[in-house]
Parts: structure tokens; sequence; C-alpha cells
């Protein structure tokens, strides 16, 4: 991949009452990628993406983006991007076609009319275009603001907890825009807690609770290094408890005492699953069938957050 696009130093946000909402973010985002932010409701991820876009001012720290920075140049590098807000602010008696084109002007891009029949084509809101805003469902006013954001062309965009109360319909539309912005070279940023939603598109995910970050990593690597695969053992008869002689497996009673589980490092070099299936052979236990799963993001992200939590 090529050069860094966002560059965030030091970053950190101090409302009035002295809540720190951001506290010394280090981010780089490369050209290119989609980066998804994951972190639970209140973590600081709305008000990071509100520093960079210039909503937000920063207490410390510096945001730049192409080279400029947000504050020193803020009309360069608010026109490279495009943010899709969390909230439904949309109550305009235009047209959808006409916000749209609105929306372009604001940042003082030449009318492009084919640019804005083309997304609203890809956002399904072609056969919309002449209704006003306001007629819409929340779903349909929900694509209004991704073509908004899309307007001007950015060459980074924001999607603040994109999908949340989104019908399935929408979420699939959006990830096919995502996914052709991202082969034309467009930097996607996408605030989530929906972990399937990271785990479907991102290149890469950051952990961010109480408004620090608490871990940054590709995301199969992340899921590669974290990761703990558990056997399931499911047995032939009910078992109450774990018999003698393998108490040093990592080993617990399955629901209705009829399986044993075994959690195990992927990284590891031996999984010391033979051993233990013929430990088991010997206590007399008759095994009826085995599984195994890879935990996923969201295992992960439940074990990150809550280690942050303790610290």
């Amino acid at each position: 991949m090529s050069e860094n696009q966002i560059s965030i130093k030091n970053l950190s946000k101090i409302y009035n009452n002295n809540f720190k909402a951001l506290k010394n973010i280090n981010l780089e985002v490369k050209k290119g990628e989609i980066l998804a932010m994951l972190g639970p409701n209140g973590a600081g991820k709305t008000t990071l993406i509100s520093v960079i876009c210039g909503i937000a001012t920063p207490s410390l720290g510096t945001v730049t983006i192409d080279n400029f920075d947000i504050i020193k140049d803020y009309r360069e590098t608010r026109s490279r991007i495009g943010l899709v807000p969390q909230e439904l602010n949309l109550e305009s008696f235009e047209t959808v076609f006409d916000t749209v084109s609105y929306s372009r002007g604001l940042y003082g891009k030449a009318p492009k009319p084919e640019h804005i029949e083309k997304i609203l084509k890809d956002l399904s809101l072609w056969d919309k275009k002449d209704q006003s805003v306001r007629q819409l469902s929340g779903g349909m006013k929900r694509r209004v603001l991704i073509a908004k954001a899309l307007s001007h062309e950015p060459k980074i965009l924001f999607l603040d907890e994109p999908t949340a109360g989104v019908d399935v319909e929408l979420r699939k539309d959006m990830w096919i825009v995502v996914e052709e912005l991202k082969k034309i070279g467009v930097t996607i940023i996408l605030t989530t807690h929906y972990i399937e939603e990271a785990e479907a598109i991102a290149d890469r995910v950051a952990v961010i609770n109480q408004g620090e970050i608490i871990v940054v990593e590709d995301k199969k690597e992340l899921i590669k290094k974290m990761g703990h695969k558990t056997l399931t053992v499911e047995l032939q008869e009910e078992i109450v408890k774990v018999p003698e002689g393998l108490s040093n497996y990592n080993l617990s009673i399955g629901e209705n005492n009829m399986s044993l589980i075994y959690t195990y490092n992927v990284q590891a070099e031996k999984t010391g699953i033979t051993d233990l299936l013929q430990v088991l052979k010997d206590a007399g236990l008759k095994l009826k069938d085995l599984k195994t799963e890879q935990s996923t993001l969201e295992k992960i992200f439940v074990n990150l957050v809550k280690e942050n939590n303790e610290n």
C-alpha cells in the first residue's frame, strides 16, 4: 500500500467539564485502505471523526491530511473528505437530485450531473430523484446522506455507524459502493460496534475504548494473533466434573453436561489435542463427536475491552 493519507499525532480532546473524550491518539491511515474503528458506545469514535473533519477542535496534537493541516488548511482538507454522519437531519423540501447536486456546489465543484446520476443509481435512489427528501423513509434518507457525502468525489470517506438501524438491502448496496470506491483508491474509515461489519470489509481494525486506541492491527493478523480455537468434545454419556488427570488441560464442561470444551492457542506449536484425546480415552470417556471453532473478532474485541477496563 502507498503512503499515509491521514496522520494523527498525540491528539487529545478535553471538554470544558474536563471530560477527556480522546487521550493521546496516534494513528496513520494509508491511502486506499478500509479502516474500521471499533468500540463500545461513548468510546470516542464520533469525536475522533469530528476532529478530523473539522467539526470539533482538538485540544492537543495535530492531524494532517495529504500533509495539509486540518486547522491551518481547513478548506483544503475538508474538500478531500466526505462524511456520512450518524444522525438523520434531512428535512429538505428539495428533490433528491437537487439536494445532492447542491452538496457538490458547497465544495466549490462545478456541476456534474452524470456523476450525481451515477451515485443515485449505485444507491438505488434514481427512481426517487424527483421526490422531495422529506417524503422519503428513514432508510432512503440514509441513502441520500451517503449520496451527499460522495457528491464532490472525496478522496476520503468517513462512515459513522453507517448501518445502525439500517435494512439489509441498504447494507448490501452500501458495501457494494464501498468496494467500488476502494477500487478507485478512496480511503474509507468506518466506525461501528457491529463486529461482523469490520470483519466483512476492513483491511485494518483499530479498537477504541475510553478515548484511547488500544490496538491497531491488520484484521487477519488480529484474528490470528488473538485467536483461540475451541474444541468441543461431545460425549455419549453425561459428565458432572472434569475427570482426575485432566486438570492440567484447559477444559470446561459444556451445557447439558454432555461435552467437554478445550481451549487452545492457534499460534502454539502443539495444540495438545492428540494427547488430550488419548487421556480422555484412558479415562474411559466415550466420544460421540468433535467440533472446532475459531474465535471471531467479536470475542477478541470483548476480551480487549475487558482487559483495558481492568487496567
